[in-house]
């Protein structure tokens, strides 16, 4: 089985778009670029909402690089792809998940802020019962 397209094209959307937002962060954390605060969420430039959003590095760049490595698997014509992208997806809906929850606690509704999160919740539920489907037959045999 090959990767669906439409979830390829997700994973490299997601993927390369939260690398590309960690590296901007970093970048400005580091004081080489200044980003517009109108831009930015809610509280940005503090000290404890900038660590709330670092707080969300580790698991965003996971699953990125596990959503890169599925693309990858199946480009190599790999068929682990499909644990990689399970394990992507639910990770990505993990992270999605808390930023949508902890503006909903704040209190706090941007577009800017909750299409994306939204985006990283849902989207991965287009793919994953058909994956996990794959997956658990794969193994049956």
């Amino acid at each position: 089985m090959r990767m669906p397209r439409g979830l390829r094209c997700f994973l490299i959307t997601a993927d390369v778009a939260m690398l590309a937002y960690w590296l901007i962060s970093a970048l400005a954390c580091l004081a080489v670029i200044t980003l517009p605060q109108a831009a930015m969420y809610d509280g940005y430039g503090t000290p404890h909402i900038d660590s709330w959003n670092w707080s969300f590095a580790p698991l965003d760049i996971a699953f990125s690089i596990v959503g890169l490595m599925a693309i990858r698997a199946d480009r190599d014509g790999d068929h682990r792809w499909v644990g990689l992208a399970i394990v992507s997806l639910c990770l990505t809906m993990c992270a999605g998940g808390m930023a949508i929850s902890y503006w909903a606690l704040a209190q706090e509704f941007s577009l800017s802020w909750w299409g994306p999160n939204l985006a990283l919740l849902l989207l991965p539920m287009v793919w994953l019962p058909g994956l996990i489907g794959t997956n658990l037959r794969s193994q049956a045999q």
